[in-house]
């Protein structure tokens, strides 16, 4: 499973992304593309989608976009091309505060979301989003906390563990992946009472 990928942007179009990683292009769908340029060294936070006659990858800037990316395509009927363009379509926080507060209306209104599928998502995620748009409405975190936090879910902990010790790492500034990482797996390993 990749996770992220660190490289150069050698080219994009109007959904898609190739990143160049040590010589190796991939081709990412991404939908973020006034936040890049040629040649601009990015991280790019990945879902992979594994079907019968290919191998997808979506792309996000923020680990937080992959979150809800994934949250989304969770909902019955909701498929990754229909989440990118929500993501694409509407503000982040709309979009959860949406959701949260049941306007069918402000969904319908994106493209290629009708009100079944509309009512649908609030159903299924309606109460499991407001922690989302508070953690982004403090700003954005360091990029390396960000990339701590895809490794805690890379070793099998679930977002809502890794949730309750990001606040404090938060106060922890200053510090690289690696430190980050060592420091949330402490924080939860005494939570489990290790």
């Amino acid at each position: 499973m990749i996770y992220f990928l660190r490289g150069t942007v050698h080219s994009f179009g109007i959904d898609y992304v190739i990143i160049d990683c040590n010589g190796i292009g991939y081709y990412v769908n991404f939908c973020e593309q006034g936040q890049i340029s040629l040649g601009q060294t990015v991280t790019v936070y990945t879902y992979q989608q594994f079907r019968e006659d290919a191998q997808l990858l979506y792309g996000f800037l923020d680990v937080k976009e992959l979150d809800l990316f994934e949250k989304l395509i969770s909902v019955k009927g909701l498929g990754p091309k229909t989440a990118m363009t929500m993501l694409a379509s509407a503000n982040f926080n709309d979009l959860i505060n949406a959701i949260e507060n049941g306007e069918i209306d402000f969904l319908t209104r994106i493209p290629s979301l009708g009100a079944k599928t509309s009512k649908q998502i609030i159903l299924d995620l309606k109460g499991k989003l407001v922690e989302d748009a508070n953690n982004n409405s403090e700003g954005k975190i360091s990029q390396a906390l960000d990339e701590a936090i895809v490794g805690l879910k890379n070793l099998g902990y679930k977002a809502y563990e890794i949730n309750a010790v990001v606040g404090e790492l938060k106060k922890m500034e200053g510090l690289n992946t690696d430190q980050y990482l060592k420091e949330g797996l402490r924080l939860l390993l005494q939570r489990k009472g290790g």
